[in-house]
């Protein structure tokens, strides 16, 4: 399988933590977890007791694992799912949408703070005090403010997921999520990758917004997220 293939994206987790983020992956050969204070993203290379057994090895107190698979997930004794949930997984150039009244911005280390604080009240999804080393991050200030974000997490092969699109509320409805997935994804391109994004399915009016601007729809994915029993 090669490392552009779309089968990759069917177990992106796995395939992130065996090619391009394998040197961040945690755990053995039954199952692989990113280092938790980057994401909680977990997964395993089957649904088997053992597999379960590893993943569970994995979790420490209160910590939780977050899988996306092409299946429901039957989660055995031992473990409790703290959520259940189906994302679409869309692939795709979003088009340029430019901006005449805000910059975007390089994010690192020292934004981590506003960082946290815009996804604490946004709530895209789950990020930690080291997402940001996954990949590029970008941004948009207002008035000395972090209002708006988008960056990379996984990396299955030559694929690279889009994530953390928030923009604050005093400031939505300026094409900044627009203008800041299409600045991300030229810079996927620029290294000769592929972008590619998930949304859980009940979000309408998001994938409303990716198909408007060039993206499809790839596939359905399971969205599991469990922690040991105590």
């Amino acid at each position: 399988m090669s490392d552009s293939d779309e089968r990759l994206l069917d177990r992106p987790i796995w395939s992130a933590l065996t090619t391009s983020h394998k040197h961040l992956a945690e755990g053995g050969p039954r199952a692989l977890r990113y280092p938790a204070d980057m994401t909680p993203f977990a997964d395993m290379v089957d649904m088997s007791a053992a597999s379960f057994a590893a993943l569970g090895d994995l979790l420490g107190p209160s910590q939780v694992a977050a899988l996306f698979t092409p299946e429901p997930v039957d989660v055995p004794a031992g473990f409790k799912v703290v959520l259940s949930e189906t994302g679409e997984q869309m692939i795709g150039s979003p088009a340029d949408s430019p901006l005449r009244d805000a910059e975007i911005v390089t994010l690192g280390k020292a934004d981590v703070s506003a960082m946290m604080a815009l996804t604490t009240l946004t709530k895209p999804g789950p990020f930690a005090a080291r997402t940001h080393e996954l990949g590029t991050f970008l941004g948009i200030r207002a008035g000395g403010e972090l209002v708006a974000m988008t960056g990379e997490r996984m990396k299955p092969g030559k694929f690279v997921e889009m994530t953390a699109v928030c923009v604050h509320p005093d400031y939505r409805g300026r094409g900044y999520a627009q203008a800041l997935l299409a600045a991300v994804a030229r810079n996927i391109e620029a290294r000769g990758e592929i972008s590619f994004l998930h949304v859980f399915s009940h979000n309408t009016s998001a994938i409303a917004l990716y198909q408007r601007q060039g993206m499809r729809i790839r596939r359905r994915l399971h969205v599991t997220v469990l922690m040991k029993q105590e």
